[in-house]
């Protein structure tokens, strides 16, 4: 791509890390395609995207459908979607999509770019997110910490196709242009395992205990639970074969809080609307994966039976 030209980019999921990394990329002049729920894009439409942010609050120019269809003509496809809906998403993202377009995945959970590949022969990229980010209401997002990009191929393709390579450094100028910092990682396996943990530790406790994060980690009996659920998802990853980056796990995800203080996790986000969470591709996929290569989980197995109880219930 061109220095001075943006490629046409589409979000497909238009919730709160879509309509951040959305709204960075579209307030620094890329044309950018929101596409989510009616209600959303209603407000989108009439009245641009509100963006709250810890440096701005600005109303964004930006097209907005709910019409998978608009993604035709993107040449980047930011894939947003739930963990829950990735298969259908992709299916039905696959007829609309250009041959030489890039899709990249920013989700949580660590099997996403292998499901969208499954369930549509779509090749995306991976991407972790690190970011704080809530829809208050129609149309507006308010953004409470971080926000920055992990990108990368999972084994079997950064080494082998220098074509790729080059996409991804590509990728991740686009994003720094955008005021979004953005790194290749030749480990981003070793990096999504990394962010699920953060996942597995925050998220659940988060929703249960009705705190921001740097509550959960300066309550003792929280604090403990989550070195808990960290030493497990550890066990599993080395187990798995997983090359994680070479910290003190535990010490490195509790530190976490300090740099995200204020911010609710998705899982609670989710449950407050009465809306299923990601909890199955959380700690529900640590418990699937620890009971397949014979490691116990059982607090996180506690966590995610508590949420799915939750979810019921909401």
């Amino acid at each position: 791509m061109q220095e001075d030209r943006w490629p046409r980019i589409a979000v497909l999921g238009a919730g709160a890390v879509g309509c951040y990394f959305g709204g960075m990329l579209a307030r620094a002049g890329a044309p950018v395609t929101l596409i989510g729920r009616p209600a959303h894009v209603g407000a989108i439409t009439r009245h641009g995207l509100f963006f709250d942010g810890l440096h701005f609050q600005e109303q964004i120019p930006i097209s907005a459908s709910s019409q998978v269809s608009a993604v035709r003509d993107a040449g980047i496809v930011l894939f947003c979607v739930k963990g829950q809906d990735t298969e259908q998403a992709a299916k039905s993202l696959a007829p609309h999509l250009a041959p030489s377009a890039a899709v990249i995945s920013l989700q949580n959970g660590v099997d996403n770019v292998e499901r969208i590949r499954s369930a549509a022969k779509i090749d995306p990229f991976a991407a972790v997110v690190y970011v704080a980010a809530a829809m208050t209401s129609r149309g507006r997002v308010k953004h409470s910490g971080r926000g920055d990009l992990i990108v990368g191929d999972l084994p079997g393709r950064a080494a082998q196709d220098g074509d790729r390579q080059r996409q991804l450094q590509s990728i991740a100028l686009l994003f720094e242009r955008a005021g979004v910092p953005c790194r290749v990682s030749e480990n981003v396996e070793g990096e999504l395992w990394t962010k699920m943990i953060i996942n597995c530790t925050y998220n659940a406790i988060s929703a249960l205990g009705r705190a921001q994060y740097y509550r959960t980690t300066s309550n003792p009996w929280t604090r403990a639970v989550m070195a808990k659920v960290i030493e497990e998802a550890v066990a599993v990853a080395r187990a798995a074969g997983v090359r994680l980056p070479d910290v003190n796990m535990v010490e490195t995800v509790l530190k976490i809080s300090e740099s995200m203080t204020n911010a609710t996790s998705s899982t609670a986000q989710d449950l407050a609307r009465g809306k299923r969470t990601e909890i199955d591709s959380l700690n529900g996929y640590l418990v699937r994966r620890g009971a397949e290569l014979g490691v116990a989980t059982p607090v996180n197995q506690t966590l995610h039976a508590l949420i799915k109880l939750l979810e019921e219930s909401a």
